[in-house]
């Protein structure tokens, strides 16, 4: 057994015979009576305290304790004592994600879950105080994809903690907790009459902002930070190297989302209104830190700027610029018509022409072609199209359709 229990009611003294006697100690009935103590793998004494006629409960104690070290699942008693906000504190700070994950991470759970969980010591987690938890967070208001990326950083904090050997489960993981169930929507795709109606209402310096997003598959802050060194038109090929984001309320100049850095084909018509913008509208050389507010400084050429010539950033352009544009079209408010819906048009444009999932999900730098599957499956022609067309083509019939990023949602 590792360790020993000490009684501390009683003693054992040498008698005037020299043999060992029982007598009592000041403390006799008062106190816990068992002292069960062991020595922990740091080198430091453990123990705990066990009330009377509780002998064996103490003997139990610290066979568990024993078996915990030769399993090598030992947890030293009282790191859970440590609050779920005292361990995010720490946590953050060992995060190697981009700056502007982490500054993401680190106020979503500010926000969201401290002020809930916060106070409360990690080793007292019980499932029950997730599910409450969880349930607060519905009655927010919040998205449910914004909720769920919140219980997903909670869940990482258990993990860490899990790992750490300060506690032995994730709450997170229980049967009975269950994540916020994404809202069952489909991405639905522009069609070309609203991204023209669009393009039609934004200021002339950010028409061809469209091509690039809608063209090439660029994300918003992609398309801010795009270099003419960046545009091979020799070769047809748009480098996609860089974004704008903001950090702390400061543009900075930062890998695309992942660090996906691609190469993403250049169609024609894109690079036509690529040339004929950078005529018109004379590109910028722009310095900004890399990563971080106080990181090294990178300079670019920057095709798309303000009209004082500074680096966009979403916030001003989303309020000045694109909200308008899209209430001047008719377009209605909201998170699926962001920028981003320039993307899923130009995923549907692929997909109707028969591009291939792994090439789709390289364009748009997703971290893997299933998640593209995924999101875009739904727009693929259905098989029994792809077989009709085959069999067609082989007999050279021609149907009277009209082919488009509308096709395969039709099916």
């Amino acid at each position: 057994m590792a360790g020993h229990i000490q009684d501390r009611w009683y003693k054992t003294l040498d008698g005037p015979d020299g043999r060992p006697v029982t007598v009592k100690t000041d403390r006799h009935g008062s106190g816990l009576r068992y002292r069960a103590r062991y020595v922990g793998p740091d080198g430091t004494e453990k123990s705990k305290s066990f009330p009377d006629r509780q002998k064996r409960r103490a003997e139990a104690w610290l066979s568990s304790i024993e078996a915990d070290m030769s399993r090598g699942d030992y947890i030293e008693p009282t790191a859970g004592r440590m609050t779920f906000g005292q361990y995010v504190t720490g946590w953050l700070t060992t995060q190697t994600t981009d700056p502007a994950t982490r500054a993401s991470v680190e106020m979503r759970l500010r926000l969201h879950a401290v002020p809930y969980l916060g106070s409360r010591p990690l080793a007292s987690f019980q499932p029950s105080h997730i599910r409450l938890w969880v349930r607060a967070l519905e009655d927010t208001g919040l998205s449910a994809a914004y909720r769920r990326g919140i219980f997903a950083h909670v869940s990482t904090v258990f993990t860490a903690a899990v790992e750490d050997r300060i506690i032995r489960e994730n709450p997170c993981r229980s049967r009975s907790v269950k994540a916020p169930r994404l809202d069952p929507q489909k991405v639905k795709p522009w069609d070309t009459d609203r991204v023209e109606a669009v393009r039609g209402e934004l200021p002339d310096r950010y028409h061809a902002m469209i091509e690039p997003a809608a063209g090439c598959g660029l994300r918003q802050g992609e398309v801010f930070g795009l270099a003419v060194e960046e545009i091979d038109f020799r070769n047809g090929v748009v480098h996609v190297l860089r974004q704008v984001k903001l950090l702390r309320g400061q543009r900075v100049f930062a890998p695309p989302k992942g660090g996906k850095i691609r190469d993403v084909p250049l169609p024609g018509s894109v690079a036509f209104a690529l040339a004929d913008h950078m005529r018109r509208h004379r590109p910028v050389e722009i310095t900004l830190p890399w990563k971080t507010p106080e990181g090294s400084p990178v300079t670019a050429t920057l095709i798309f700027t303000s009209p004082r010539g500074q680096a966009l950033d979403r916030n001003r352009f989303n309020h000045w610029v694109w909200r308008p544009a899209l209430r001047a079209a008719g377009v209605p408010a909201g998170r699926e018509n962001g920028m981003h819906a320039l993307r899923h048009f130009y995923a549907s444009v692929l997909l109707d022409a028969g591009e291939n999932i792994k090439a789709l999900s390289e364009y748009l730098g997703h971290h893997d072609p299933g998640f593209t599957l995924r999101t875009y499956t739904h727009l693929m022609p259905a098989s029994d199209t792809r077989t009709r067309a085959a069999v067609d083509r082989v007999f050279g019939y021609k149907p009277a359709t009209n082919d488009g990023p509308e096709t395969a949602r039709a099916v």
